[in-house]
């Protein structure tokens, strides 16, 4: 097989359009050298194994490098943790429980006379006080009424007087022996029965006078107004279902919880002494402080179906916080213990022994112990016994200790960002690739530097050819 004849000028160099082939061919070898030089498929230069003098320096396939020559010590490394000091505090021993605000007083105002309602004087939600003129009924029949009344009293009064008047006479006739003493006992039965009248229609006098004032609607208690039930110009009646309005107390307000039975004694035996418990009502998230009060009572009996005992607490309420029939929950503060020693809630462990925390040790190891645990407040519990003041408890990264365990103690904040030595390891890795990455460039660089005195004088040849 014979090869193509290779185009010469007349001087016996190559054809122009052979040459311009030829530096294509070296320009592509070229690119494709330091494409190889930088990628680094093969692994050349990290101890993978590639042609000796091709790596950068440090490919010795050492632990941690971008290679695979060494082999990770992940296994030995420390568990990372968060820990926390166990120190003393003030510490609030309070029972929680779920109550329910409910008005001191819920009063529906209704119409005590029939009539029809000519004014409307209060505001819905209004705030008004005992007394205070809630609606007008016409007042003009029990007007009329009470006029009525007074007229009939100074008729059977007159009568009375007239036969007060004649009984005297009768007496002294009666004396001289002038008249029969079945007619003296008739007159003083006369007046008896109309002393009987006269009494009656004093009566009838304040009867109207009560109805009278019953047009004027006023407010049994001092508290809040809701919706009004009817308008002016209705006509109401006595018999109304709904009444008028209905007005709730609530300041101050009551709310009522259920605690324990287990914690009925402690709660009596303080307040038995006079203590005056503090009672705290959050809100749904349990930390937002609505209103302080005061615990009232205590109830009579145990509730069977729940083993529970109901508790009323008075809460002043000006800010008006609190709402009739309001879900919160409850604090109520038994007592306060200034020296408590304290962890976090974080640090205590359940499993086969009972609560236990892990203590990291001053070799940088950690033991197990099973702590006496007291109340708990918010995140913080009491250790009665097990623990010292200044024992570091680990509070993060339990999951993967054991007895006598080396452990790293970080930051809550660096853990949450990775492991320990991530950024070591990423270093490492970052150096090879960064000497991989040069050792590529040096190999363009000088890729460029070959070509271009190749490419210009070729260019001169072609322009003195043309």
């Amino acid at each position: 097989m014979t090869s193509a004849p290779i185009l010469q000028a007349p001087n016996g160099e190559p054809a122009p359009r052979t040459r311009r082939r030829w530096l294509i061919v070296g320009a592509l070898a070229l690119v494709v050298l330091a494409g190889l030089a930088y990628w680094n498929p093969f692994g050349w230069g990290h101890g993978g194994g590639g042609p000796s003098g091709s790596g950068a320096p440090g490919a010795t396939g050492a632990p941690g490098a971008g290679g695979g020559g060494g082999k990770r010590p992940d296994a030995n490394r420390p568990t990372p943790v968060a820990v926390a000091t166990a120190s003393t505090q003030a510490l609030n021993h309070t029972l929680t429980a779920l109550g329910t605000a409910t008005a001191r007083s819920t009063v529906t105002v209704r119409a005590l006379v029939d009539g029809q309602l000519i004014r409307v004087a209060f505001t819905e939600g209004q705030f008004v006080h005992a007394g205070d003129l809630l609606a007008q009924i016409d007042p003009r029949p029990y007007e009329a009424a009470l006029a009525n009344a007074k007229a009939n009293l100074e008729r059977d009064d007159a009568q009375l007087q007239n036969a007060l008047v004649d009984l005297e006479r009768y007496r002294g006739l009666s004396a001289e022996d002038s008249i029969p003493k079945q007619q003296l006992d008739t007159q003083e039965a006369l007046v008896r029965q109309l002393k009987g009248t006269v009494n009656s229609d004093r009566a009838q006098i304040q009867t109207a006078d009560l109805n009278l004032t019953y047009t004027h609607v006023t407010a049994p208690v001092s508290g809040r107004v809701g919706l009004r039930q009817v308008d002016a110009g209705n006509i109401v009646h006595t018999s109304d279902a709904t009444g008028m309005v209905v007005i709730t107390e609530v300041q101050p307000i009551d709310v009522i919880f259920p605690i324990p039975q287990d914690a009925v004694q402690d709660v009596v035996q303080r307040t038995s002494k006079g203590a005056h418990l503090v009672a705290e009502a959050y809100g749904r998230d349990g930390r937002t402080l609505l209103a302080t009060g005061q615990l009232s009572s205590v109830d009579n009996l145990i509730d069977t179906t729940t083993g529970t005992v109901k508790l009323k607490a008075a809460f002043p309420n000006k800010d008006l916080t609190l709402f009739p029939n309001q879900f919160v929950n409850v604090k109520l503060r038994l007592e306060t213990i200034n020296d408590a020693l304290t962890i976090p809630t974080a640090a205590v462990q359940r499993g086969a022994p009972g609560s236990y925390v892990y203590v990291v040790q001053a070799d940088g190891t950690v033991t197990m112990r099973v702590p006496k645990l007291g109340i708990t407040e918010g995140d913080r519990v009491q250790v009665l016994e097990g623990l010292a003041s200044g024992d570091k408890v680990v509070t993060d990264g339990t999951d993967k200790l054991r007895e006598g365990a080396k452990v790293e103690v970080i930051d809550a904040a660096a853990r949450g960002s990775g492991k320990p030595g991530a950024e070591n390891r990423s270093g490492a890795g970052a150096a090879g690739a960064g000497a991989g990455a040069g050792a590529s460039a040096g190999t363009g660089a000088a890729a460029g530097t070959g070509a271009d005195p190749g490419t210009r004088e070729a260019r001169k040849k072609k322009h003195a050819q043309e």
